[in-house]
């Protein structure tokens, strides 16, 4: 696909903060035509931009659980072994191949302390797992 316009990347900001706004609802905050953002949309979902729709939790729900960033170290030749583990854990959100001391890092989320606690150590004992290091998250300044 060509470079993105700035409609374009526009259009996928107003997405990522509400994918079910109505294509009007979108269009008048963008200046744009319904029938332009729809066609729009439709050229970003075939040329794989938009990949899929997901569900975000409400702002109520998330303050009720325990968020972390956790940085694995995985052993050479180990990380296909340890990536199938992380992703059968329903705890684990989302999994992040990264530069630096570490290889992977995690984000979870689990409604108690005690039970991120077991998700570390349930992480640490995966084979192939060097060490973890565990960072709780606060509070979410934004996201999109």
């Amino acid at each position: 696909m060509k470079k993105l316009t700035q409609a374009d990347e526009a259009l996928l900001s107003a997405l990522r903060e509400n994918a079910r706004a109505s294509t009007a609802e979108i269009a008048r905050r963008l200046g744009l035509s319904r029938t332009t953002v729809q066609s729009r949309i439709e050229r970003l979902e075939r040329a794989g931009v938009i990949g899929g729709y997901t569900v975000r939790m409400g702002d109520d729900y998330e303050l009720g659980r325990i968020r972390a960033h956790i940085l694995i170290t995985v052993l050479p030749k180990q990380s296909p072994t340890v990536v199938a583990a992380l992703r059968a854990m329903p705890e684990v959100r989302s999994l992040h191949s990264v530069s630096g001391t570490h290889d992977l890092v995690a984000v979870a989320a689990v409604p108690t302390v005690g039970e991120m606690d077991t998700l570390t150590d349930r992480i640490g004992a995966i084979k192939g797992v060097e060490r973890t290091t565990s960072s709780v998250i606060l509070s979410t300044k934004f996201e999109r």
